[in-house]
This record gives structure tokens, C-alpha cells and sequence, in this order.
């Protein structure tokens, strides 16, 4: 099986090539890449490395030429548009050159009602695949746990979790274990199933004041729950203008919309997903 894989220098691409390799031979697998400097580590380890743009036809076409199982990360964007773009352009150069299989990232903010600036891609991206003709299967993720070990020393600050999501609750998963699965999937036909679509999450949710009691155990330090609104969760996080996707994606918690608890996980892994307290007594320091 040849594998191609796109996003390998980011962080959800970076874990998925560990893993994998350790699944494949390195020899097996191609990754595409933006800027190949930045692939140096990658190429050591084996894989070849091709440059692809995503707006260039003919790097698409080149970069998928002989591939079973392309493994799709899609690039970081603000909006839905860029990614549904992207989108038409990675399925139109598969179909070109017969690529065998995508397996695809998915995110569980995907329903008809959610508000996440994101989710009309993710809503978008299973009908699209399954209207593509080309085999495919695709991982839907929860949040990822692991912003939480950066953000800690903060809330400590602040003394309270913010997240403007009312009463609702919240899924995770860490980037490690969904790139486990993303390895797993990929490298097993009996998990490579067409059309399948897997979703990733601990074994369960937490409220804010859950979440909170899991920081201070881990922190050692008293975090209560107290929600700013929408707009100002905007302001404060508005690094890089992604103040309004991430104020969007937390109106979407407080609808109850990112709450989901599957056993995808253990059925891919044979085993759950590490809960959020290991997660965090493991990597916050």
C-alpha cells in the first residue's frame, strides 16, 4: 500500500506520520507538504517528501499519482469557503489520477445548525466524499485536549474556566490518540471501510464546573466556572483575527452541539482513549 499524506509538518499531520510509520514502512509513504524545508525530519525518516499547493493542479496530480490511501488533513483556514475549495480542488486531481482511498479529518461540529464558522466545510465534507465516486472513510475528532496544558497557567490567573458555554458539555480527545486511530485506520482494510465514518472522543464529556474540578486537581490550584459572553471570549482571543471562529465554535458548545461521547475509539484501538486527567497529569508540568 502506497500512502500519501498532506498537512505531515502540522500538528494533527505531524502525530498521524508517527504513528503511521511505525505501522508501514517509511518507505510506503509520501507527504505533501507546502514548504519542503520544513519536511527535513520526515525525509530522514524515510518518506518522500512533495511539495504541493492546493490552488496548483499539477502539483496535486503528481503528488497522488499511484496512491492507495491518501490521507487528508486540511489546511488551517478561518473559513468554510477556503476549505471547501481546497476540497474540490484535492477531489478533482484524486479522481484525475484513480487514487484508491481518503481518509479524511472530520470534526464533530458538523450538524445543519451549528454556528462554528467551520462547520459548513465538516458539514459539507461527507456529502461531498460520498458523492465523489472515489471510496472513502473519515475521522470525525472532538476538541483537542491538548490546548488545555498551555492554557492552564492562565486559568490559574484567572481562577476560572471562561468558555462561554453555559450548562453544556464539552468532548475531547488528544492529537496522540486521534493519531493513533488516523495510523490504525489506514494501515487496516478491516477499519478502512467505505464510507465508514468513525468518531473520536474520550469515554466522556465534561460540563465547565467538570472541567474545572479535573484542572484544579491536576493544577493544584482552586478554578471555579465563570463564563464570559461571546464577544468579549472574541476580543480576548482575537490573535491572528481567529477571535470570532473560536467565540463561534463555543456558541456551538452551548447549544449542546460538541457534547457527543463515542466508543469509536475502542473499537478501532481495542482499547478507550486516555481520559482527560491522565492527559493532563501526563503533560502539564
Amino acid at each position: 500500500m502506497k500512502y500519501l499524506l498532506t498537512g505531515a509538518t502540522g500538528h494533527l499531520g505531524g502525530h498521524i506520520f508517527n504513528e503511521l510509520i511505525k505501522l508501514v514502512p517509511s518507505s510506503d509513504i509520501t507527504v505533501g507538504v507546502h514548504t519542503i524545508s520544513k519536511a527535513k525530519s520526515l525525509s530522514e525518516a524515510g518518506a518522500k517528501v512533495v511539495g504541493i499547493d492546493f490552488l496548483k493542479e499539477n502539483t496535486l496530480l503528481e503528488a497522488f499519482k499511484n496512491i492507495d490511501v491518501l490521507i487528508y488533513v486540511p489546511s488551517k483556514s478561518h473559513d468554510s469557503f477556503s476549505r471547501v475549495s481546497e476540497l474540490e480542488n484535492v477531489l478533482t486531481a484524486a479522481k484525475k489520477v484513480n487514487v484508491g482511498h481518503i481518509l479524511s479529518m472530520g470534526f464533530i461540529a458538523d450538524q445543519v445548525n451549528n454556528p462554528f464558522d467551520l462547520s459548513a466545510f465538516y458539514g459539507y465534507l461527507p456529502r461531498r466524499l460520498a458523492s465523489s465516486g472515489i471510496p472513502y472513510t473519515i475521522l470525525r475528532n472532538a476538541l483537542y485536549a491538548d490546548p488545555l496544558v498551555p492554557y492552564l497557567p492562565e486559568l490559574i490567573e484567572r481562577q476560572n474556566v471562561i468558555y462561554p458555554v453555559k450548562d453544556q458539555a464539552l468532548s475531547f480527545i488528544s492529537l496522540q490518540d486521534s493519531a493513533r486511530a488516523f495510523a490504525k485506520v489506514a494501515s487496516e482494510k478491516t477499519l478502512l471501510q467505505n464510507g465508514r465514518i468513525y468518531t473520536l472522543t474520550q469515554s466522556r464529556n465534561y460540563t465547565m464546573p467538570q472541567l474545572a474540578e479535573v484542572l484544579s486537581t491536576v493544577s493544584g490550584s482552586k478554578i471555579g466556572y465563570q463564563p464570559v459572553s461571546l464577544d468579549e471570549f472574541a476580543q480576548i482571543y482575537n490573535q491572528d483575527n481567529e477571535g470570532h471562529m473560536l467565540s463561534s465554535m463555543y456558541a456551538a458548545g452551548g447549544l449542546g452541539l460538541l457534547d457527543v461521547v463515542s466508543s469509536d475509539y475502542q473499537t478501532i484501538m481495542g482499547h478507550p482513549a486516555q481520559d482527560l486527567m491522565d492527559f493532563l497529569n501526563n503533560n502539564y508540568k
